[in-house]
């Protein structure tokens, strides 16, 4: 049986089936710097944590939706909802730029 337990650093961890501990990583920061747009961590979180936005001329952010995309000199990807964050780290494993920075609980 899976068992979630709180280890000596006060990490949330838990016991997988093997008997091995895991413990998650849970997204704080993307570098909008490095980031290209592509979609491919938008694409994985199947948990909705992740937002692709434009950034204008003067380095605003700019909602996608509310914006026309000519108004964009790039896209990047925002955490829209960390709280949803399972810390599976599927985003940063796919993420060609290496944009992401994950901790513990």
């Amino acid at each position: 049986m899976n068992s979630a337990r709180i280890d000596v650093s006060d990490n949330f961890s838990v016991t997988l089936p093997s008997g091995a501990i895991w413990t998650p990583n849970f997204v704080s920061s993307i570098d909008q710097h490095k980031c290209i747009g592509c979609g491919r961590c938008f694409r994985v979180c199947s948990r909705g944590v992740l937002q692709l936005v434009g950034v204008s001329e003067d380095g605003s952010l700019i909602p996608l939706e509310d914006e026309d995309e000519d108004e964009c000199e790039k896209k990047v990807m925002t955490i829209a909802r960390r709280e949803d964050c399972i810390g599976c780290t599927a985003c940063a494993k796919i993420c060609p730029k290496k944009c992401y920075t994950h901790a513990p609980a």
